[in-house]
């Protein structure tokens, strides 16, 4: 075992995160300690957040259409050759992928929006379909309509929103080069907005994206600085027609070195694998990360990209004998 693991079990034992040059030791940790890596990963995990694996089913009320410039997003409206366009679902389209996320074994349904921010009608159709969500299915709602005013995060509160997700997507040193229309700072102030008005924080970002490894523990040590409840990690599936479209995919080592970064960081957080886990890390890569540091998982489809149905995921946690969050 290399020195760096053998200094990361200090992890187990008192559930604090390293400091950063000890994460950065991290993601240097040669091919041949990957596996002993990824099993101490899963320690701290099972330690620190218990075995219990949440599943979260999402919907795009919103899709495409959108004014923002962030590079990896096939929903930019600026993107001309991307191949999504604007689409908005009804209530009835909504509560039906709530259904579907429970059936799945979800205890979380997050409603996004493609938007800067939402407007009045926006914030308006979100809280009828929670009201018609929570007719029909028991299960948690969460949010992702972008920048928030005070005003607007009250409301959300107020409607029952349990959880708000809004990525900071990437290391503040390196956010310029992925988005220009808004600052990483105007992020953070909506995620501040959040926690003052009782919801949870749901933030991460995208791995993959041109960041240098110092940036990537930069963004780890950002999002642990938030004390989230929940952070998705995606890793970068290069979209046709943004400006990331030829960008070369991660490989599955630096994505399981990552994984374990990320735990190392934030030792009792819920990690999510989002989207980008099947093309990364392959066809056994969701079970991978599940015995390397994750803790939770999108179930079915993403927002403009393919996943794995739902029905595999749950067979491979009943095979890894990982029992399912519940309400």
């Amino acid at each position: 075992m290399t020195d760096i693991l053998q200094r990361a079990r200090r992890v187990l034992d008192t559930g604090q995160p390293l400091p950063p040059e000890e994460l950065l030791e991290i993601l240097h940790v040669p091919d041949e300690q990957l596996a002993e890596l990824s099993r101490l990963a899963h320690e701290v995990r099972l330690r620190w957040c218990g075995d219990l694996v949440e599943v979260e089913g999402i919907i795009s009320l919103k899709t495409g259409g959108c004014g923002e410039d962030c590079s990896f997003c096939s929903q930019s409206g600026l993107f001309k050759e991307s191949p999504v366009r604007a689409v908005r679902l009804n209530i009835d389209e909504i509560v039906e992928g709530a259904k579907l996320s429970h059936k799945n074994g979800a205890t979380e349904y997050c409603i996004v929006a493609a938007v800067r921010g939402p407007d009045d009608r926006l914030i308006d159709q979100v809280g009828d379909a929670i009201v018609a969500i929570q007719r029909e299915v028991d299960i948690n709602i969460s949010a992702s309509l972008g920048i928030l005013t005070p005003e607007q995060a009250a409301r959300l509160s107020d409607m029952g929103v349990r959880r708000y997700n809004h990525n900071l997507e990437t290391a503040a040193s390196h956010f310029p080069r992925i988005v220009s229309t808004h600052a990483w700072s105007e992020r953070l102030d909506t995620l501040r907005l959040v926690r003052e008005q009782g919801m949870e924080i749901c933030s991460g970002g995208i791995l993959g994206m041109g960041e240098s490894l110092e940036q990537r523990v930069e963004f780890a040590c950002q999002l642990a600085g938030l004390e989230p409840a929940e952070v998705p990690i995606n890793f970068l599936d290069p979209r046709p027609g943004t400006p990331l479209a030829d960008a070369e995919v991660m490989s599955r080592g630096d994505a399981m070195r990552a994984i374990a970064m990320f735990r190392l960081a934030m030792p009792a957080t819920i990690l999510r694998f989002a989207g980008g886990r099947e093309l990364t890390l392959g066809d056994d890569g969701t079970e991978a990360g599940l015995l390397g540091g994750m803790n939770a998982i999108i179930a079915g489809n993403y927002l403009t990209t393919l996943g794995r149905p739902a029905e595999t995921d749950l067979d491979m946690l009943d095979r890894l004998q990982l029992p399912l969050k519940v309400l």
